[in-house]
């Protein structure tokens, strides 16, 4: 590997932006993987939310280097990560960040002892690493960094056998887990990777182009095959040197722009003329068409001819055209003054980061944060003593900054956190890690009814470890139940389920599965209710009506007349039932 061939910080932002906004544009498919076919925001979302967090700080860097690069992709990613995938994410980020913080710049390899260390990181932040998901998949990439690190390929050549492997890797990922295989999916985490690291190499290569220059929310896919090899070939440098191309030698001076109301023939072969047309006037072309309007983009020394050549296809509409040249000069005498605002906001924000908001009256010895959703379960959890509620659950994972934000505005010396969510549980756990001025207990509760068990569970006369260890207790005796339909067809745990399909789900998996409500809460319930059952609480979705709920309750007191029964409104969306046996 040639020393001479390396990675600027200017590359490592673009293509991480690249990365977030490729897996934002394919969430929805990665969702779609996961195995169990509930209504829930899932692997795709969370690991969008996760590294978007992180990359709309990224986006704001003027004067990128591989410090602050590493430093907004790190801390961005951890507070902002939410659900399982989310948190292994951000652990990646954070390794693979760790190990790029003091360089200069970058060479093959670096980047696979970034892998590594990400891998390292990762697997470290999961108490049980399950092979066949995201984690195997970048150790395939690690271990395929590691190995051609030592070859004489180029960064392009580097880069992308490292990703052709990583995919051959993900590929096998059903062959590892079975629920996988019978699913008929690879894993959703291990997608959502490759998703991000194979966008940021379209985008370093040319592929595809975006322009971030207005922070990431405003990033855009401005064409999917690059125009030129300027500046965005995998060569001796990666990605687009700013430098080079904030300078007043602009060879096309005019950014032009506008729509042509088709009126005359318009098919592929003329759009293919008018393209090379364009092309010979100028670069940066974009040519956007459907059945009625094309939309222009070029730079261009003579936006008329531009304008002509659009007028023989139709009339034209929302024309515009700056001048680069007159731009580039006021962005020199604004660009210090930006740079001066944004060190001072740095500096502000790194004093309030280092500054926890204060929280009036006196400190208490103890509280609680709980994980909640519907109005009837947040009333049950602040009956049972929780001081701070965060909205969220199966639907919508909080963040890790969500977590924060709960432990400043409870204003006690230990803080015992509820996840109520066992994509929940990481989040939390990250929360913990980060914050030093409280101590942190969590409680790893996986379902509500857990969480009320261990609240109910609660001695103020014991320790933070012993209260822990009796919470967890009486989490052991709980039994979980939930009833909610299936968003797609699908074969699981040897049952084929359909869309708009009822399934009763426990703890172990998917035990029900019928086209009616009724018939799978009731299957679930007999499943669940053994000879020591001694109490069942059900827990009514906001989908649900009260008189319907009362029906289903009579006909487990009726059905189960040892054991006491408890109805409760819960309020919960998604989920028609929660099922609790004790």
């Amino acid at each position: 590997m040639s020393q001479s061939m390396n990675v600027k910080a200017e590359s490592l932002q673009y293509g991480f932006l690249a990365g977030a906004k490729r897996i934002e544009e394919k969430k929805d498919y990665i969702n779609e993987l996961n195995v169990f076919p509930v209504p829930d925001g899932d692997t795709g979302t969370n690991m969008t939310l996760t590294i978007t967090a992180a990359a709309k700080e990224v986006a704001n860097i003027k004067e990128p280097t591989f410090a602050n690069v590493t430093k907004a992709m790190s801390t961005g990613s951890l507070r902002g990560a939410r659900g399982n995938s989310g948190v292994i994410l951000s652990q990646l980020i954070r390794g693979f960040c760790k190990e790029l913080e003091n360089k200069e710049a970058v060479v093959i390899e670096d980047i696979a002892a970034a892998f590594n260390r990400a891998v390292a990181t990762a697997y470290k932040a999961v108490m049980k690493p399950k092979e066949g998901t995201i984690l195997t998949v970048a150790k395939g990439l690690a271990d395929k960094a590691t190995e051609l690190s030592r070859s004489n390929k180029n960064l392009l050549e580097f880069s992308a056998d490292v990703l052709a492997y990583g995919r051959e890797v993900l590929n096998q990922t059903p062959e590892m887990l079975p629920v996988l295989k019978e699913a008929g999916v690879v894993d959703s985490g291990g997608e959502g990777l490759m998703t991000i690291l194979e966008g940021a190499f379209d985008a370093l290569t040319g592929k595809v182009t975006y322009d971030f220059s207005n922070g990431f929310d405003t990033g855009s896919v401005e064409n999917r095959t690059a125009p030129d090899a300027s500046g965005l070939k995998l060569t001796n440098s990666v990605g687009i040197d700013r430098k080079e191309i904030d300078t007043s030698h602009i060879k096309y001076g005019y950014c032009t722009e506008f729509i042509i109301m088709i009126e005359k023939e318009y098919n592929k072969e003329i759009e293919q003329e008018f393209q090379s047309y364009l092309e010979s006037i100028g670069d940066s072309l974009v040519v956007v068409s459907d059945d009625e309007i094309v939309k222009v983009h070029v730079h261009t020394n003579h936006p008329g001819l531009a304008f002509e050549r659009g007028l023989t296809y139709g009339s034209l509409t929302s024309m515009k055209v700056d001048n680069m040249r007159e731009e580039h000069r006021e962005k020199v005498i604004m660009e210090a003054e930006k740079m001066a605002a944004i060190q001072a906001q740095e500096r502000e924000d790194e004093k309030k980061a280092d500054t926890k908001e204060p929280v009036s009256g006196k400190r208490k010895e103890y509280g609680f944060i709980s994980v909640s959703v519907g109005e009837g379960m947040n009333d049950i959890f602040r009956d049972l003593g929780v001081d701070y509620l965060i909205e969220g659950g199966q639907t919508m994972n909080p963040s890790t900054e969500d977590m924060l934000n709960a432990i400043n505005k409870v204003n006690a010396n230990t803080v015992y956190i509820l996840p109520n969510n066992k994509n929940i549980i990481l989040a939390a756990n990250q929360a913990q890690s980060l914050t030093e001025d409280k101590e942190i207990v969590v409680v790893p509760s996986k379902t509500a009814p857990q969480g009320v068990a261990a609240l109910i569970g609660f001695d103020s006369a014991k320790s933070s470890k012993d209260n822990l260890a009796a919470m967890e207790e009486e989490m052991t005796n709980v039994k979980t139940g939930q009833v909610t339909y299936a968003v797609r067809d699908t074969s699981i745990d040897g049952k084929e389920i359909n869309a708009g399909d009822i399934m009763g789900i426990d703890d172990e998996g998917i035990k029900a599965v019928s086209t009616d409500l009724l018939t799978s809460a009731k299957e679930l319930l007999a499943q669940m209710v053994d000879e020591d059952a001694e109490l069942i609480s059900i827990y009514y979705g906001a989908d649900v009506k009260e008189e319907d709920a009362k029906e289903f309750a009579e006909y487990v007191e009726d059905t189960y007349d040892s054991c006491d029964v408890e109805l409760n409104y819960g309020g919960q969306p998604i989920y028609y039932y929660i099922l609790s046996v004790e």
